[in-house]
Formats: structure tokens, sequence, C-alpha cells
């Protein structure tokens, strides 16, 4: 019996130990930010090595690092917001607009300056939108937790009517209102991208008739096109005037700022995890530059690319049943090779290929680097050879204490918010993937004419395909490659985002 029992004991221990190999999902929280666990027990190796290895060897030239910190030149392009017309307080309102965007901060953002758009078009009143708590993130902050509130509606304030909410006439339409059933208020069929007449053909006759309307779902349904000037402008206004964060959220970004520009001693003793504070010292030193990093590396990009990441079959085999789970299977790339996606340059870059790219740019490990990201597929494993590039690598918690912190804690938009505010005011910016808060931060340094590197992503996919290649070849395709990929102005093309490429629409040329 004893040895049964021992038996018995032993093949339990077994199935303790590869149950959470074969069926993660029992061990871990449903969640589309939740780490997996196999990527923590199978740490990723480094899928380059040999250029990871030279790359840990270089070295830069004081020169070389003159030239990579030196801001853009004028390229003769200003902000230019305000139309041209009189201006003009806004008429009678035809009634009440309501709009529910959803995604995250920076999708928002976008919904909020197309709902201004619409509001403008429809001469109606714009209730301060309501966001929706994103399914990702679990995040419930409203829109007067993230903006100041009080400058949105004065900065609009000639160009169209807002309130904070609903006369008591109207209190009854709400959130839970329009989810309960199919309700006349409602307008739910809004195009992507629609144009202005539509706005005019099926919203507007619904303020005439109910005096409110309320667009669900809503965001990207405002054309880039095709729309009047003034109507181009306010959304411009909008997003590069109207909209700034709240009071807490600026002070903790400028601090962060202060401590990446000033930083102390690394010798200074930190008590219970508060902040290091700046010296007179270091202060007379001169102010520090510094490279803001976007890294969006979670387990939904990861999944989604359908890209080998170097975490093994187990890590390949988590990513497959996530894909099932969450999209049922139904991912486009999912059909192509790691190899072919790779040299489309269809794969998010990794925390060890955007230091790679980095260091090829010529950025030694002096460089001070914030990185700005809510959660790391792999977590610091992953992580690891980034940092082993850029010692001197920051993001939120490094540099601000658990205090400090408490009102963003949990908090998935003011955490963005944060990272978009120190973006903002680093000297470079750098996205390792596309997506929203690159295309937001894109175009808003645009606007301001900072330096802005985008990664080119079909030359560094066939690079890091090619195994053989020498870090001197490595790295003369990559200077190359980025010459023109700086912060140069681009012209917005047809369909593209007025909020990504803000010339001409936003900008005038001074230049002739």
């Amino acid at each position: 019996m004893k040895v049964q029992y021992q038996r018995s004991g032993a093949l339990s221990g077994f199935l303790v130990l590869i149950f959470p190999v074969f069926l993660p999902g029992l061990f871990s929280p449903l969640s589309h930010a939740s780490p997996s666990m196999l990527s923590e027990l199978n740490a990723p190796k480094p899928k380059h090595s040999s250029l990871l290895n030279s790359a840990l060897q270089r070295q830069s030239s004081n020169e070389k690092q003159s030239d990579l910190w030196t801001p853009l030149a004028d390229q003769g392009w200003r902000p230019c917001v305000e139309s041209t017309n009189a201006p003009s307080t806004p008429q009678e309102s035809q009634g009440y607009l309501q709009v529910f965007l959803d995604g995250g901060l920076n999708q928002q953002r976008m919904g909020i300056c197309d709902a201004v758009a619409v509001a403008r078009l429809l001469n109606a009143t714009l209730v301060i939108p309501h966001l929706e708590v994103n399914p990702v993130w679990q995040d419930s902050s409203s829109f007067m937790d993230i903006f100041d509130v009080d400058h949105f509606i004065e900065t609009l304030k000639d160009d169209i009517n807002i309130v904070r909410e609903l006369p008591d006439d109207f209190s009854w339409s709400t959130r839970e209102f329009y989810a309960a059933a199919i309700r006349t208020t409602r307008i739910k069929t809004a195009p992507v991208h629609a144009s202005a007449n539509w706005y005019l053909e099926n919203v507007l006759p619904v303020l005439e008739s109910y005096g409110i309307a309320a667009i669900a779902p809503f965001s990207h349904r405002l054309a880039f096109d095709n729309l009047p000037m003034d109507i181009q402008l306010l959304r411009c206004k909008v997003n590069f005037q109207a909209l700034v964060f709240v009071p807490h959220i600026t002070a903790l970004g400028d601090e962060l700022v202060s401590r990446l520009r000033y930083p102390s001693d690394s010798s200074e003793a930190l008590d219970n995890d508060h902040l290091r504070e700046t010296t007179d010292a270091v202060v007379k030193q001169g102010a520090r530059k510094f490279v803001a990093l976007h890294l969006r590396f979670d387990k939904d990009m990861a999944a989604h690319s359908a890209c080998d990441f170097g975490g093994g079959k187990a890590e390949k085999l988590a990513l497959a049943k996530y894909r099932q789970l969450i999209w049922q299977g139904r991912v486009l790339n999912s059909q192509f090779t790691d190899e072919e996606l790779r040299s489309q340059g269809r794969c998010p870059l990794t925390p060890e290929e955007i230091g790679l790219l980095l260091a090829a740019l010529g950025f030694d490990n002096t460089t001070r680097l914030y990185l700005a990201s809510h959660k790391v597929y792999g977590g610091e494993a992953r992580i690891s050879t980034l940092r082993k590039l850029f010692p001197l690598m920051e993001d939120k918690k490094s540099l601000a204490s658990s205090e400090e912190r408490v009102s963003i804690k949990g908090k998935a938009s003011l955490l963005a918010a944060v990272d978009y505010y120190v973006g903002m005011h680093s000297d470079i910016f750098i996205s390792a993937s596309p997506g929203n808060m690159h295309n937001a931060l894109v175009g808003h340094r645009t606007f301001e004419n900072l330096k802005t590197i985008r990664p080119n992503m079909a030359l560094l996919g066939p690079l890091f395909l090619n195994k053989s290649i020498s870090w001197s070849d490595f790295q003369e395709a990559v200077v190359e490659g980025h010459g023109n990929r700086e912060g140069q102005i681009r012209l917005r093309n047809p369909k593209q985002s007025i909020y990504t490429y803000p010339a001409p629409d936003c900008m005038c040329n001074v230049k002739g």
C-alpha cells in the first residue's frame, strides 16, 4: 500500500508539473493583457546572437553622437489650425450629440477629435464623450480622469457648444439605456470613415426629431477626405491644442522628464522605493538627452502577428491557443510562415531587435532610454537583451516611487497618458511597431517638428532573416535605410489619417 501511495504521489506531482504546460489557461487569468506563463518558464533566447555580441562591443564617436542628437532643421512648415474665416459663435443648437468611444487612449483621442467635428457639422451641442471600458485593460477611466475638461471647453468655446453632462430632461440617455434595447435615438450603423453627407442625412433628422442623438460605436467613423477646410482645421485644433492631460498627469510627466534629464548619482541609497532626487551638482552639468521608446509587445500583438519570437515550441503552442481562443483562429498572418512574414516586414520588432536597431544607428550604452510600455509579453526575460545594450534604461517604476504612481496604478489609460507626455518631451521618439500610440505621437511630433525615428520594417525584416550578415554590413544598411525617416515632413495622401500626417491640413508651408 505504501508503495502504491508513493507511486500515486509521484504521478500527482508529475501531473502538477505538466498540466500548466499543456493547459496554461487553467493556471493563469483569462485576459488579453496577461503574460504567458509559458514564455516565462521558457525564457526566450536571443535570435540574433552574432549581431548582439557585436553590438555589445560597439563604439561610437563623439561626432556621431552629436549628429544623432541634433534637432531637426527648420522644414518650412508651421502649425496652422485657426480658420482664415472670421470667427463665429455657434448658432442655436439642433440638439445634444453623444458618442461612445471604445479602444485604448489614442484611439479614443482620435474619436474625440472626430466627435467635435461631427458636432460642428450638425450644429449640435457635444456632450463630453463617454469612454468605454477597454476589454483588454479593464480601465474605467473617464474623459475627465484623463483630459483637462475646463481647458477643452474653453479652447473650443468659439467653435462648438460643449456640456459636461445632459440636462435632467435627457438624463435617461445613458449607456445602460442603449444596451437594454433598440432605441430610436441611437445610431449604430455609422460606417467607417463616413462622409459629411452621411451625418447630415442620417443623424441630423434624429437630432431634429428628438433633440438628442447617440452614436455608438463611433471610433474611426469620420472620413479624412472631402470635408470642409474649417472642419479639418477644427480636428487639428482639438488634437493639438484642446486635448491636454489633467494636471496630476502632466506633473508626474514633468517629474519623470526632469529625472531623465538630471539623473542623480547612482550611488545614492533609495529608501522605501522612493525616487532619486536631483542634486545641485548634476543640475550644473546641464540637461541630458534621452530617447523615448514605445515598446508595444503585449500578448495580443504577439499572437495576432503569428510570428516566431524565440520562445520555442511551448510559446508557439501558447500563442496558437490564444489565437483560437480570442479570434477563433481567424488571423490572416497565421497562413504564412515566419520567414514569409518577416521578409514582408509584418512582424513587430522584439525588444532585442529594437535594441539592435538603435545600436546600429549609433546610440551607445551611455544613452538614456525611457521605456514606454504597459506589459511586455515574456516579462523581464524578454527585455533583458535590450537592457544589456542600454543599461541606463528607465521606466515609470524605476523613476517614480509607488506613492507617486498611486493615482495611475492599474489604470492603463492614465499610464499611457504619462508615456505619451514623456514621449512628447523626449529628444527622440521611436516605436517598435505601428499602432495607435505610434501614429498619434508621430503626428504630434511632426506638428511640433521634433525628431522621430520610424523603423523601416520592410528593410529590417530581411536583414534580421540574414543570419550571416556582419555587424558592419547590418549597420551600414540600417543607417542608409533610415536617413529620411527621422521626422521629415510627409504630406498626407488620400485616406490617410490627419492625426498621423498633419501636413498640409494642420500646417502651413511658410517657404511657399
